[in-house]
């Protein structure tokens, strides 16, 4: 590992301190959303334009950002920057008239790395974790009165917003390997939460994935604290070490600078006690799940290391709300309790599952939905064992995200692995949602936890199985 990490000459040069106007293609996309809000707060003309409204759009305007539906390269008239999503192609027209025009045309990565040098920017990375780590360390920055900036990939449920720009010199932000533009960033406090096969389709494999987090560490003007529970992670903590990094470890690991140890869970929430540098303390937290100790302890030893008192990291952790889609409690009724969860990897499932069993619940009835062909086609096989304390599973179809069909790679491939590693689970496919949900009506009794995971649009079922079991009054017998 050598830490010679090249500058990205786009973001140095590019001048936010100073009013522009910024168009952004896809604005109602839940990162480009965030950009458009931040910038519209830091003072800047903001315009964007989406295929179809929604209430994403509403707030948006609300802020004074100039909101259009459909793309035309009229919208772009006056724009000094213009900014795009992933999901944007070239062809789009606004990104081509800006191209004509010799407007500047740039992925949301490069606005984002701009806006750090703006800011002591604190960046949290990793595969599982950033979403809830990065609101945490949010939260108790508040709590703090340190009035830190945030860009987070979901909407944090004390705030009701994933974006803010904030008084204060502290700008937090969630760090995404998916398309490597955590290298983007410049920051000068890091977080790397663990780290697991993923994204493989961009990276070009596991060991190129390693690399770019690598690169992500050697990126870091200041320290950077790893989780050391599972093996790659404390493997970059190891290389990132011999490199010359100022690295700090934190999990249940023995032997880390900051240790969780005396894990208390429950259905009503997790405590734990954080022992490090600054000494010890105890910590409950009102969600539950081993992982969200450890995305706790890790938002506390990041919000002390940028100088955060420890009474108001406690104090925040206590009324932690979670965030959208992350062990969300969808509500109860007939008895049956319904629960939504992002997870969508094998190590994201076992947490959730684990959560879901420390309820008490008569069965823990699972519904997951595979996220990506490509993701499936490499990780399939890893799943067999992600199931494991569930009572009855329901797996569907792929979910595309974009992402063309591939030969034999399906929903089934999944059921197949679970069938084999799990033999004794009963285990269903349920390729429709229409007959999912039907197989669900038929099934669900009183007691029962229903756990719908994945990254996809499965996170509506609790609302389809809602209104057919109020309207009904019908469950399983």
């Amino acid at each position: 590992m050598s830490c010679r990490r090249p500058v990205d000459e786009m973001t140095t040069a590019l001048n936010l301190d100073v009013p522009v106007h910024v168009h952004v293609v896809g604005v109602g996309g839940a990162g480009m959303s965030a950009i458009a809000e931040v910038l519209v707060t830091m003072g800047h003309h903001v315009s964007g334009s989406d295929l179809k409204a929604s209430a994403g759009l509403g707030r948006l305007t609300a802020l004074g950002v100039e909101v259009s539906i459909g793309h035309d390269e009229s919208h772009i008239d006056g724009a000094d920057i213009v900014t795009r999503s992933t999901a944007i192609p070239d062809a789009n027209p606004e990104c081509l008239k800006a191209v004509e025009r010799g407007v500047p045309l740039l992925s949301r990565a490069e606005l984002l790395g701009a806006i750090t040098h703006l800011r002591r920017t604190v960046a949290v990375a990793g595969t599982h974790g950033k979403t809830t780590t990065s609101s945490m360390l949010a939260l108790i920055l508040r709590r703090a009165g340190m009035h830190p900036s945030f860009i987070i990939g979901g909407d944090v449920n004390e705030i009701g917003t994933g974006a803010s720009w904030d008084t204060g010199d502290l700008f937090v932000v969630e760090a995404d390997e998916s398309d490597g533009s955590f290298l983007r960033l410049e920051p000068q406090l890091a977080l790397v939460t663990n780290l697991d096969p993923d994204h493989l389709e961009h990276h070009g494999g596991f060991d190129a994935l390693r690399s770019a987090f690598d690169d992500f560490v050697c990126g870091v003007n200041g320290p950077v604290l790893v989780g050391v529970d599972d093996q790659e992670g404390a493997a970059l903590a190891d290389r990132s070490r011999r490199a010359g990094v100022e690295v700090h470890t934190i999990g249940t690991t023995e032997g880390a600078d900051w240790l969780i140890r005396e894990l208390r869970e429950s259905w009503e929430g997790v405590g734990f006690v954080l022992d490090g540098p600054q000494g010890c303390v105890s910590v409950t937290l009102p969600v539950p799940g081993l992982h969200n100790a450890r995305n706790a302890g890790s938002a506390m030893a990041l919000a002390l290391m940028a100088g955060a008192d420890a009474d108001a990291a406690v104090e925040a952790l206590s009324r932690f709300g979670g965030v959208a889609r992350r062990f969300e409690h969808r509500g109860l009724v007939g008895g049956v309790t319904l629960v939504d969860d992002y997870a969508h990897l094998p190590a994201e499932v076992v947490a959730a599952v684990r959560a879901g069993r420390t309820g008490g619940f008569e069965r823990v009835v699972a519904v997951f939905q595979p996220h990506r062909f490509s993701r499936i086609e490499a990780l399939w096989s890893s799943f067999g064992q992600s199931f494991d304390g569930v009572d009855l599973l329901f797996v569907t179809d792929v979910y595309p995200s974009g992402e063309s069909p591939r030969r034999g790679v399906t929903g089934h491939l999944v059921v197949d692995a679970v069938r084999r590693d799990l033999p004794n689970l009963d285990v269903r496919y349920a390729a429709r949602r229409a007959d999912l949900v039907e197989a669900l009506i038929g099934e669900l009794r009183p007691g029962d936890l229903c756990l719908t995971m994945g990254a996809g649009d499965l996170t509506s079922v609790p609302d389809d199985l809602w209104e057919r079991l109020t309207t009904s009054g019908d469950c399983g017998d």
